[in-house]
């Protein structure tokens, strides 16, 4: 099976690495430009581009998907598949390229969860389960014909971060038993069942400001949702906190209800324990504006908190 590889981030890189040790060949690597990155601005390598390069495949970086020397440029290799993993949308022009279309690994159980962050989205609304997707690409974003799915447990204390990382391993496993199975001929793809989808959009900061009104357990959910990216955030004495982990805990001593967002505990002994809508948290790690993430007994420490304190996003 000849395939063209589209990909940028590292959750890609697991994908790209099956792939080449595979029996299928990899005809090119197409990943973004190079962007500016880190203090110096310096244009730096996606890491599907650091890893195709290591691996000796060849690399397309294109500046636009629509030009048409790009079309002409792919069908010149006569591929079968494009093998497409975390990439920009491809236009219909490019995906009637391919002998066989154009698969792509989404990190849910479709049509659950399409869209830019389904990762993230499963964390934050307490999902138990998630699962990993292989579908044929058509011009509706995450729609396509179902070719195989995984189901995944998701631990009740893994982050947004940890899941990903796994996921992409179990991804690039699926993806190369897609591939074998499309050049058999032994998968037949589905239709997505109508009337299940839910959406997945993309995360932007303003959906990680703790809401301390909610139950603990949905806060700390978000919490997990946003490690690492953007970060659950709320603020102390007008400075930025995040909160990078939480604990659901019971306080040592009895509350007669204090209101949301009250520091409740503040001992570097027993850590740093604060009220929600319904429940107390105790906020394991946090990450100070400027600073880098640490325990909460690192951080009363350093920032001596008082019992009745508040933590508002609105201070």
């Amino acid at each position: 099976m000849r395939v063209v590889f589209w990909g940028t981030p590292r959750f890609a890189v697991p994908t790209l690495r099956a792939l080449a040790a595979s029996e299928h060949e990899v005809a090119v690597v197409i990943t973004n430009p190079d962007r500016p990155r880190g203090r110096g601005r310096k244009p730096s390598p996606t890491p599907v581009k650091e890893t195709a390069t290591a691996l000796g495949l060849p690399v397309w970086q294109p500046a636009s998907l629509e030009a048409p020397e790009l079309n002409a440029q792919l069908r010149s290799l006569a591929p079968d598949l494009f093998c497409v993993v975390a990439f920009a949308i491809l236009p219909p022009a490019l995906l009637a390229v391919p002998r066989l279309g154009a698969i792509n690994l989404h990190p849910s159980l479709l049509p659950k969860y399409r869209g830019a962050a389904p990762i993230v989205w499963a964390v934050i609304r307490g999902e138990t389960r998630t699962g990993l997707t292989t579908f044929l690409l058509n011009p509706c974003v995450d729609a396509g014909d179902i070719l195989l799915q995984r189901e995944v447990e998701i631990d009740p204390d893994e982050t947004a971060g940890e899941l990903e990382a796994r996921l992409a391993e179990l991804g690039a496993r699926l993806v190369l038993e897609t591939v074998d199975g499309l050049a058999a001929g032994t998968i037949v793809p589905r239709p997505q069942p109508r009337g299940q989808a839910t959406r997945a959009p993309k995360l932007t900061k303003e959906v990680a400001r703790i809401d301390w009104t909610q139950p603990a357990a949905v806060v700390r959910n978000l919490i997990r949702g946003t490690n690492p990216v953007p970060g659950a955030f709320t603020t102390y004495r007008g400075a930025l906190l995040k909160v990078r982990r939480a604990d659901v805990v019971s306080p040592a001593a009895a509350h007669a209800a204090p209101p949301p967002g009250t520091v409740v505990e503040a001992a570097p002994a027993r850590g740093l324990v604060v009220a929600t809508g319904n429940g107390f948290l105790r906020l394991t790690q946090v990450q100070p504006e400027g600073r880098r993430p640490m325990t909460d007994g690192e951080f009363l420490r350093g920032h001596p908190l008082r019992i009745g304190d508040r933590l508002d996003d609105a201070t």
